[in-house]
């Protein structure tokens, strides 16, 4: 490609310490699928942004970035479809730092945070550029290659697409709805919360309500090609043989009730002792929490973060 689009959204202003570096760049990472833009939402925004909470924007420079393949970043569907280059998340970590670096002119940042495959990409942060950050928040994730269940139903999901007919081989005049349908109903089943969806959808009439309304709202907001390359991504992720080159303090938190990452492995109690700075909290389920995606409830965890920031404060660089 002959350049690389990358879109971002900031709140707050940079501030310059005595060397004119700026030290208050916070980057939160979204997930697959998503946008920056989604940390606008009340639920995330509201809990962290305001005066006197984790994440004020008259202390913080909060930058959003859109990862390659999402939101307003170049991706398949500007034009080339399956002739977009094949990125992996190295790709994507290595567009953030040349945002964060030559487009911002950021030299360390206060904070890294990611949701889901951000949480991912902190870890490859960490590993990778070990003193570019003071702090590393992953959220929702394991820093293991993505296998097992993981691996079986993003695969599930674009072999739905591959296959219909519809698809083309990435050339379709109009999305491939059945292929689109697999997609999403993979998503939401990879996104659900038990206890949760139980109690808001009691009945049986109420939950295929539900499912109806979710697919027509998910699949009007997808393409194929698109979301092959980002469920893609995730090919070549395992930052495992090297956790010990992890070195920033970081707060990783999970979810009990996420699917994607079950309760029950012991990746966290083995990954954190190889970590030095590294502590793991994992959100007890609830009728409240949200599955996968407790992470973008900032309720459940703002205080976590606080203390990371706490602990952090007197961080200098290497």
């Amino acid at each position: 490609m002959p350049a690389l689009r990358i879109h971002c959204t900031t709140l707050g202003q940079p501030h310059r310490n005595a060397r004119g570096e700026i030290d208050n760049a916070v980057m939160i990472l979204h997930g697959t699928g998503g946008s920056g833009k989604q940390f606008l939402q009340p639920q995330f925004a509201d809990e962290l942004y305001g005066p006197g909470q984790p994440l004020d924007i008259r202390r913080y420079w909060i930058i959003l970035p859109d990862n390659i393949g999402h939101g307003g970043s170049s991706k398949p569907s500007d034009g080339l479809r399956m002739r977009f280059p094949a990125y992996d998340y190295g790709d994507m970590v290595e567009a953030q730092h040349r945002l964060l670096t030559e487009g911002l002119g950021i030299r360390r940042m206060r904070l890294i945070m990611g949701t889901s495959m951000g949480c991912m990409h902190s870890f490859l942060w960490g590993e990778t550029r070990p003193g570019f950050a003071r702090a590393l928040m992953p959220l929702a994730c394991e820093p293991v290659e993505i296998a097992g269940l993981n691996r079986i139903w993003r695969q599930l999901l674009v072999d739905g697409i591959r296959a219909d007919p519809a698809w083309a081989r990435g050339d379709y005049k109009s999305q491939p709805v059945q292929g689109l349908r697999t997609a999403a109903s993979m998503l939401i089943v990879a996104g659900a919360a038990p206890l949760n969806l139980q109690q808001a959808f009691p009945t049986r009439e109420a939950a295929t309500a539900r499912a109806r309304a979710q697919i027509d709202d998910s699949m009007a907001s997808l393409d194929a090609n698109d979301l092959i390359y980002q469920v893609e991504a995730s090919r070549t992720y395992d930052p495992w043989p090297k956790l010990e080159a992890i070195t920033a303090p970081v707060t990783w938190i999970n979810s009990a009730d996420d699917f994607i990452n079950p309760r029950n492995l012991d990746i966290p109690k083995r990954a954190t002792a190889r970590m030095p700075n590294a502590r793991f909290r994992l959100i007890p389920e609830s009728a409240e929490t949200h599955g996968h995606g407790t992470h973008t409830w900032a309720r459940f965890w703002k205080g976590d973060l606080a203390d990371l920031l706490a602990r952090t404060e007197g961080a200098v660089a290497p």
